[in-house]
């Protein structure tokens, strides 16, 4: 009977997995083959040449990864502590209301990214909502709050703001309520309880959050044009800038395999290490 479901099971699967395969995996070969070509060239029939991730530590664009990564995990703690409050308030204080605060965060997903972001930059740039309402009511005056590092990570930070805040409410309702009440009974303090039983039992949805918010941090390329007006080059900029304007693509795919190869291990770590399961809505064992 086992081996009948895992048939059936297989046979199912088959279809979608057959998709995957070719729509997934397949563009995934075609880059990797082409970030082992010659300079220039675009054509896959070419003795393999791994100068292209030669050129990735030599002309700086490490530095454009480090950029990425360290606004990514900048947004990501800052997304965190920000949610947090507002996650814990969601699954288990304000029950119903709850639902009010999900459909608000949701709608703003219902509009372009871009188009937000641009209504940041007409809101903080010089004679914008902000310094055009100051100057004309009190006269004061500034430079604007854009084309800088602090901006572009506020930028990721409003824009990812529901990948991290929707798996925090999940994984805070999993964390039973009698577990904190009889720490609590037990004389433990709001700190103890935060960092003994809220923390640990909530894990998955930290890590989910965590990871979700990270990898479209550090695949993002709209903050950092638009907020910050190229102040730091971050990684995706150079790899549209290597497939476009540069017309190398051998280049462009090296650094989208490193930054595949970079996001997918710290995904796999971090999901290994969660109960996936438990977060889509298994039992706890």
């Amino acid at each position: 009977m086992e081996r009948q479901d895992r048939r059936i099971g297989f046979l199912s699967a088959a279809p979608i997995g057959l998709i995957l395969l070719v729509s997934f995996l397949a563009p995934l070969l075609v880059i990797g083959i082409f970030s082992v070509m010659p300079q220039k060239v675009f054509s896959l029939l070419n003795i393999p040449d791994f100068s292209s991730y030669k050129l990735v530590f030599t002309k700086g664009y490490s530095k454009s990864l480090l950029w990425s990564f360290g606004m990514a995990m900048t947004s990501t703690g800052i997304l965190f502590v920000i949610c947090w409050p507002l996650a814990f308030g969601m699954a288990k204080v304000f029950k119903s209301f709850s639902l009010v605060i999900t459909i608000a965060v949701v709608v703003t997903l219902f509009v372009s990214e871009n188009i937000r972001l641009f209504g940041w930059v007409l809101t903080l740039m010089k004679g914008g909502l902000i310094e055009g309402h100051l100057r004309t009511w009190t006269g004061f005056t500034f430079e604007g709050a854009l084309y800088n590092v602090p901006v572009i990570v506020f930028g990721l930070v409003y824009a990812y703001f529901p990948f991290m805040l929707f798996p925090l409410v999940q994984g805070i309702a999993m964390v039973p309520d009698d577990a904190r009440q009889a720490a609590s009974d037990l004389g433990a303090s709001r700190w103890q309880v935060f960092r003994e039983i809220d923390l640990p039992l909530s894990a998955p949805g930290i890590v989910i959050g965590g990871l979700l918010s990270f990898v479209l941090a550090a695949g993002a390329m709209a903050e950092s044009k638009l907020l910050g007006g190229q102040t730091v080059i971050v990684i995706a900029d150079e790899i549209e800038t290597a497939f476009t304007y540069g017309q190398n693509w051998p280049l462009g795919s090296a650094l989208s395999i490193i930054l595949i190869l970079i996001i997918g291990s710290l995904s796999v770590f971090g999901v290994s290490r969660v109960n996936l399961d438990l977060i889509m809505g298994g039992k706890r064992s």
